[in-house]
């Protein structure tokens, strides 16, 4: 990280910034001096980043970003924007089609001078799923208004308290037989903190990253079961992974309150990695750090004893 970032002193605004990727990017942008407003439905959830800025370099914004009126106050003041809102319920639409394209238009009239759209690998306007149309109009309709945007596309984000990994390590954990679905899908995750510096980064150089598209993606493809399986190891646990066939996994997801909607499923099937020849993380100067650089630490939680348990395996593996 450069020692002088152009963007100290300067004011980001963040809608959607109190999502779990949006503590991520507001550590980044804090740590080079940028002042930092959190627009959110719910601007409370980010009470813990207060201890890690000085003194009127975070700001918290209760903010509907479907209410013009509300994103132009957000904006107000602000030299940089950053919109990371995305959801898999609701007017997805409205949420992550329309409303970006509000956003970008009065970013565009309030001089703003670099503007990040996080989008999704998988992003489609004729995609069956709402989510990846939804993803695709937020695109068309930013890039409309404010044609020197960046647009980052990452795949499925990890990270220490994430809705992925944990989901899976917690069922792990108890179950000893568990269902895969998509075993073959392969995924390309990648790294909260990664994402983070490279919306920075897009932020700091417009001049070079303006008006582009990114595909995000970590350094390794993995199919479900292979990350199942890599997180039943770093547990120390033995367990039984079934491939669910299509057609039973499908029904499943379709069923109310499971813990994968038929939106997600659908995206699962075919993957999310990075396309052949998109722009990545090698274009903004990053390299991508692996699963295998935390999952053990980050499953020790869920071992048998925990850190303790870790501490007699690895005195075993001295005496063996």
């Amino acid at each position: 990280m450069p020692t002088s970032s152009p963007l100290s002193g300067q004011l980001v605004t963040i809608f959607g910034g109190t999502g779990y990727i949006g503590n991520y990017v507001a550590q980044a942008l804090l740590a080079r001096g940028a002042r930092v407003r959190l627009a959110s439905r719910a601007p409370g959830k980010a009470q813990d980043l207060k201890p890690l800025a000085n003194l009127g370099q975070l700001q918290l914004m209760p903010c509907d970003i479907t209410r013009e009126e509300h994103v132009a106050a957000a904006i107000d003041g602000a030299g940089y924007v950053v919109n990371l809102v995305g959801a898999f319920t609701g007017d997805l639409e409205k949420l992550m089609g329309e409303a970006p394209g509000t956003i970008a238009r009065l970013a565009a009239a309030g001089g703003v001078k670099a503007f990040v759209q996080i989008s999704a690998i998988g992003a489609d306007a004729g995609s069956p799923t709402a989510y990846a149309r939804g993803k695709a109009l937020g695109e068309q309709r930013v890039l409309a208004a404010f044609p020197a945007a960046t647009v980052l596309r990452p795949s499925i984000v990890f990270g220490k308290d994430d809705n992925f990994l944990n989901l899976f390590g917690g069922m792990i954990e108890m179950l000893p037989v568990l269902p895969v679905f998509g075993p073959e899908a392969k995924l390309q995750l990648v790294y909260a903190d990664d994402v983070a510096e490279a919306i920075a980064v897009a932020l700091e150089h417009p001049e070079r990253h303006g008006g582009h598209t990114y595909e995000l993606g970590g350094p390794e493809q993995l199919s479900m079961m292979e990350i199942h399986e890599r997180i039943a190891e770093a547990q120390g646990r033995k367990r039984t992974f079934l491939a669910v066939p299509d057609g039973l996994s499908a029904t499943f997801a379709a069923i109310p309150g499971t813990p994968m909607s038929r939106d997600q499923w659908t995206l699962l099937k075919p993957g999310s990695t990075v396309a052949p020849g998109a722009r990545g993380f090698a274009e903004l100067g990053i390299e991508p750090k692996p699963l295998g650089l935390f999952l053990d630490k980050w499953m020790l939680r869920y071992r048998k004893h925990g850190r303790f348990g870790a501490a007699n395996d690895r005195a075993k593996a001295r005496k063996g």
